[in-house]
């Protein structure tokens, strides 16, 4: 059964900011001639990574909520220059916005079941995706989305 991780998307206003990035990073990876993928380097190393590479995926929280996911394609351990362990959490470079849901700051990544996952927004719903970012919040907490 796969397994997700969660974590903070610092610096992202938006999940059409967060899909910006992630494609910047994608066409600089291109031009570089490096593989089609979003790379994010973290401190720690997942250790249930064979349930995470199983289908998983990464859920981003932007702004207190959790709002975009990007399918989790690998997971490689290295030492960087000074000698400490990071870990690199390779994703395919699409962003799915993801049924917006709260979610307190937390340090690092948490793990996240399917379960618990928010469904995707799907065809049906990118206009709300798409919506200003505080207009949207405005609407949820109104309670008309």
């Amino acid at each position: 059964m796969a397994l997700n991780l969660i974590k903070l998307a610092v610096g992202c206003e938006s999940v059409k900011d967060l899909t910006s990035r992630v494609a910047e990073r994608a066409k600089l990876a291109r031009q570089q001639g490096l593989p089609r993928q979003h790379v994010h380097i973290t401190r720690m190393v997942p250790k249930r990574d064979a349930e995470l590479l199983d289908g998983g995926s990464i859920y981003w929280v932007i702004r207190g909520e959790i709002a975009a996911r990007e399918k989790l394609i690998g997971i490689e351990p290295f030492r960087d220059g000074d000698g400490i362990g990071r870990c690199r959490l390779i994703m395919e470079p699409k962003v799915h916005a993801v049924s917006p849901r709260p979610m307190r700051p937390f340090q690092g990544w948490r793990y996240l079941t399917t379960a618990d996952a928010p469904p995707d927004l799907g065809k049906a719903a990118e206009s709300i995706a798409a919506m200003p970012e505080p207009m949207r919040r405005e609407l949820r907490e109104l309670g008309l989305l």
